[in-house]
């Protein structure tokens, strides 16, 4: 155990990640009590109702307590992990954190190490350290001295002085694999130990193929070894069926995402008396239209799909009708239309499902358009999406067709007035320039705000959105 003099015992609490969040669940430590860290190490993975973040610690010590197991949810504010901290210093400025020291050890306050460390700030404290994680020894192994000379220099090109230790641990067992915070659960959830994977990412980060490469691996069948039959043996009783009456339910906790996302939903269906139209359109020509386009040299890197003009559509339609593009201040009795297009797009990801919104949707280019929505899928795959990419929308898209679904009557996100469901697209006998034909159909459904879209106003917006797919070009004539 290091020994510290004149040490305090500081109490990192749970900080508000995301905006006016309440609580967060631990996901995963990276630490245990008794281990080492230093400023801007992440000591834990947490979930909010909006996004996974890695906490760092803001000063240097020695864990002594973890206050909560893994899976516990923690009101913000609420101490979750104790680190004696030498010399009595005070953490950097804006960490959360209290402490419990004798009246006659003053403190004297520090700044922040932000600049020079190659530190950026993050929400918490400050980035990741360059450095090596750095934990109690276990072992003494032949690779020490190199293992420790590494962290020496690393620490020297960082501008900090290394706490000595007395045995280190090899560098492949100190680092702790690179991975996404979505990757790192998929490994928790599947069983996979993240430091057995191989990865191909970019800088030895582990992705989600990896991870499924992993599992293939471990399920795979090892070589057949030609050895001597054995003695015959009694033969084994064969396993008892699995049966649904050994667990005849299963309780699944409603926190994080689908907590945020439940509550969401009961108040915008209890509060917006909904309706919703449907109409199936002919989409052949737009569907040739995202093959053009995926050959244009304009289009070269940028995600071209169905989804792309059906967004350009319903942006046109808005134009063309700006009165469907509006919320209900119930406060002031007000219907307040808005000049600007924040446009969500429901995504599902591991974590639930998220809607994030292209700010200033409506004056984009179909480039910027497409660039933007990219940027916005690949994000949310990750589990990056940030708390502010899903505030502040007008109106939503929810492509339930990627399922194989038909058509939906979606429920519409909270202060927005409209929301456009787009089924499957999918070859089905049409009635094309008077004789039947196979062309490519799908259904559309929008769900709107009886109390500031009325019959007229919805019908008009998807009657627009339904002719502009049937036809493309009157996304120029009519934009």
């Amino acid at each position: 155990m290091t020994t510290m003099t004149n040490a305090s015992v500081r109490e990192f609490k749970m900080p508000d990640v995301g905006e006016g969040l309440t609580e967060a669940e631990i996901l995963k430590w990276y630490v245990q009590p008794g281990d080492t860290v230093t400023d801007g190490q992440v000591v834990c993975e947490v979930e909010t109702a909006k996004a996974a973040v890695e906490l760092p610690i803001p000063y240097d010590g020695v864990v002594r307590a973890l206050h909560f197991p893994e899976g516990t949810t923690v009101d913000v504010g609420t101490s979750i992990i104790a680190v004696e901290v030498a010399g009595g210093a005070a953490p950097a400025a804006g960490a959360p954190a209290a402490e419990t020291e004798p009246a006659s050890a003053p403190q004297e306050p520090q700044e922040p190490k932000a600049e020079g460390s190659g530190r950026q700030p993050v929400l918490v404290g400050y980035g990741v350290a360059t450095s090596a994680t750095r934990r109690r020894p276990r072992k003494a192994a032949p690779e020490a001295s190199a293992g420790q000379a590494a962290v020496s220099v690393q620490a020297e090109l960082n501008g900090r002085t290394p706490a000595p230790e007395p045995v280190a641990e090899p560098a492949a067992a100190r680092q702790r694999p690179l991975a996404k915070p979505p990757v790192r659960k998929l490994a928790k959830d599947l069983g996979i130990d993240l430091a057995t994977v191989i990865p191909t990412g970019p800088d030895g980060i582990i992705t989600r193929e990896d991870v499924h490469a992993a599992v293939s691996a471990t399920q795979a069948p090892e070589p057949e070894v030609q050895t001597p039959a054995p003695a015959p043996a009694a033969p084994a009783a064969a396993p008892a069926p699995v049966s649904y009456d050994t667990a005849r339910e299963i309780r699944i906790p409603v926190k994080g995402v689908r907590k945020a996302t439940a509550a969401a939903m009961v108040g915008s269906a209890f509060t917006a008396p909904h309706v919703t139209e449907f109409v199936t359109v002919d989409v052949t020509r737009t569907m040739k239209l995202v093959e053009e386009l995926k050959e244009d040299k304009e289009f070269s890197g940028l995600r071209v799909n169905p989804l792309l003009l059906i967004a350009k559509a319903l942006l046109v339609a808005i134009r063309r009708n700006p009165e469907i593009n509006a919320s209900w201040d119930e406060a002031a009795q007000e219907i307040v239309v808005k000049h600007y297009v924040n446009l969500g797009i429901a995504a599902a990801t591991p974590r639930g499902l998220i809607v994030p919104n292209i700010k200033d949707a409506h004056a984009k280019t179909l480039p910027q358009l497409a660039e933007s929505l990219g940027e916005l899928v690949s994000t949310a795959r990750e589990g990056k999406t940030s708390p502010s990419a899903m505030q502040g929308g007008t109106v939503t898209i929810t492509n339930v067709g990627v399922f194989g679904v038909d058509t939906g009557t979606p429920i519409l996100n909270p202060g927005e007035s409209a929301i456009l469901a787009v089924g499957a697209i999918k070859p089905q006998p049409w009635v094309h320039k008077g004789k039947v034909k196979p062309r490519q159909v799908t259904t559309l459904a929008l769900s709107f705000d009886h109390r500031l879209v009325d019959g007229e106003l919805g019908s008009k917006v998807l009657a627009d959105v339904a002719a502009i797919l049937e036809q493309p070009k009157r996304l120029i004539t009519w934009a």
